[in-house]
């Protein structure tokens, strides 16, 4: 039976006992209430004309008026006409016959009062006869009050018990299939998808139970499936993991290991007993290295183990594991990633630093026995040009002034290669003395004055006032601005401006070149001090080594420095770098 028949049925039930009760109630009530009514008008009505009665006889003397016989008279037909008991129609008779007597004037005084006597007689008789009845009725409204009680609290009784057991079972009815489907539904929740529901009736609630055991095995298909899947490609990473020549460890985020390869073992000197699942507090105690990894201490640079027999080079990476955050909250889901551990490589860079050193060896070897030839070719070129060795042809000058300029600027590449192999090699030598910031201004403008006059540039140099000394290597320092000047000198157009700015940031002094050429593309800008980065150009300048800007950012930083660029396409570039202030420096310095 459908859930809906079943609620018609039981309201329907609950009417049919309310009008049941009710109806019982109703006739019990009409009935004390109508033996009420009989004891209130036919009895009463009796008694009182009896009452008119007596009292005619008693206030009027004999022989009576007619105006007394009259209302006599009129008070016994009524009573005539309200026979309600046994005896009452005899004694209403004698009662007639009597008054007919009364009235009679030829009757003597002592007949009148024995018809009067008679009268008064009868009279009793019909009161007696209506209080007996008042008596009698009055007991027959008490008993149909008792038995109407009796019956009314039977079929109360009657009606709380069918109620109250159609309250503590009915609902059952609903309550029990809701339960056993929220019973259903928990466990769904917990991932128990072998829960199954089953309604012996046919209704609602058995259609809702196989609808929820037929989600509960494709849940249940789903989970084995995506299990089995999950599974394999564990199994899959775990074994690329293991075959990969780099060290690997996972960590989750309990701090708890949850891989980690033979390399890593092997490096790390972890032996072979089994570590996933152990506490990285538990397994660093004995193993600096270890802790050392773990806590982010070897990031960002290489650092050398002693593996495998040699000097190993190693360079940390970690990556953060994200998953999906399906916690439960209160607003829509949250789709956002959460933290679920840190991967750490060690990834083998010995044989890139292998390669590395025999390139910086091999880059400064070839720059060292190129200077000379290179140094002997532009000395011959300047012989060539001079006047005392011969006149040359315009021809000839032309191709002498070629063969200058092109040794000139390979002897720079060459330097700058010998510059970039050291600072490649660590053996950058940096000789710190306070300076004043005007004298590495003038000895880089001093180097590039021609040029810039060659192009009609002006440099526009502005100093603050009473600027600190820098602790700075001067020749190093130097190199690096007229490496600025000579860009900006090479990206101006001609007659243009080029200002240089030195000037007090907090505890450091900051330089500036900015020139008015066509600026930089956004696009470039962060590559601009990679080595042998170039910007495109359009062919009308000469483009450098690449080297420049890479080797004047390793001077900066090395003298605890920072550097930098800022640059909008079609107004210009402006770079910059930055030096501490010596401790011994005053604060104001009159110069």
């Amino acid at each position: 039976m459908k859930v809906k028949n079943k609620l018609r049925l039981g309201f329907g039930f609950l009417f049919v006992v309310i009008m049941f009760f009710g109806t019982v109630s109703l006739f019990y009530i009409n009935q004390i209430s109508n033996s009420a009514k009989v004891i209130l008008k036919d009895n009463y009505e009796s008694l009182n004309y009896v009452n008119e009665m007596r009292t005619v006889l008693d206030e009027e003397n004999l022989p009576l008026k007619q105006a007394a016989i009259r209302y006599f008279n009129e008070q016994l037909v009524k009573e005539e006409h309200n026979i309600t008991e046994t005896g009452e129609l005899a004694a209403a008779q004698g009662l007639r016959a009597a008054f007919t007597q009364l009235q009679n004037n030829s009757l003597t005084i002592a007949q009148q009062t024995d018809a009067e006597k008679i009268t008064r007689r009868f009279l009793r008789t019909v009161e007696l006869l209506n209080m007996k009845a008042i008596v009698r009725k009055n007991d027959k409204a008490h008993k149909d009050v008792e038995d109407a009680a009796v019956v009314l609290g039977l079929a109360g009784a009657f009606t709380f018990l069918v109620l109250f057991s159609f309250s503590v079972n009915f609902p059952s009815i609903i309550s029990n299939p809701l339960n056993a489907l929220l019973d259903g539904i928990r466990e769904i929740s917990q991932k128990n998808y072998g829960q199954r529901i089953h309604f012996e009736k046919s209704d609602e609630f058995a259609e809702v139970a196989n609808e929820f055991n037929d989600m509960a095995s494709k849940l249940n298909e789903w989970e084995n499936s995506n299990l089995s899947k999950i599974m394999s490609e564990k199994s899959r990473i775990e074994t690329i993991i293991e075959q990969m020549h780099d060290a690997i460890i996972g960590v989750n985020e309990k701090k708890e290991i949850l891989f980690i390869n033979s390399a890593a073992k092997s490096i790390l000197n972890l032996g072979e007993d089994k570590l996933t699942g152990k506490l990285v507090t538990e397994v660093s105690k004995n193993n600096d290295l270890f802790k050392s990894i773990i806590n982010g201490e070897k990031a960002d640079r290489a650092f050398k183990i002693f593996a495998e027999g040699k000097d190993s080079h190693f360079q940390l990476e970690t990556r953060e594991i994200l998953v999906p955050n399906l916690s439960p909250s209160e607003g829509p889901i949250n789709i956002a990633k959460k933290s679920a551990g840190v991967v750490y490589v060690l990834r083998n860079i010995t044989e890139f630093k292998e390669r590395d050193e025999a390139k910086s060896n091999f880059i400064a070897t070839i720059s060292h026995e190129l200077k000379t030839p290179i140094s002997a070719i532009k000395m011959s070129a300047g012989l060539l040009a001079d006047n005392r060795v011969g006149t040359l042809n315009p021809e000839q000058d032309q191709l002498v002034k070629h063969i200058s300029g092109d040794a000139e600027r390979l002897l720079k590449i060459t330097y700058e290669l010998l510059d970039l192999s050291q600072v490649e090699t660590g053996n950058i030598q940096l000789n710190f003395v306070p300076t004043q910031p005007e004298k590495i201004i003038d000895y880089a403008i001093k180097a590039i004055k021609f040029e810039a006059d060659q192009k009609g540039i002006i440099i526009k140099q502005t100093v603050a006032d009473n600027i600190p000394d820098v602790n700075a290597d001067v020749e190093k320092t130097a190199w690096v601005m007229i490496n600025f000047l000579s860009n900006a000198l090479r990206y101006s157009p001609p007659k243009s401006k080029i200002l240089v700015d030195v000037s007090k940031k907090d505890n450091l002094i900051e330089f500036s070149v900015k020139d008015l050429g066509k600026g930089i593309d956004d696009q470039y800008k962060s590559r601009l001090f990679d080595r042998y980065f170039q910007v495109p150009t359009d062919g009308q300048n000469k483009s450098g080594s690449g080297l420049g800007l890479a080797i004047s950012k390793e001077f900066i930083l090395a003298q605890g420095g920072d550097i930098g660029v800022e640059s909008e396409v079609g107004i210009g570039s402006r770079f910059y770098f930055t030096l501490p202030i010596t401790h011994n420096a005053s604060l104001k310095r009159v110069g």
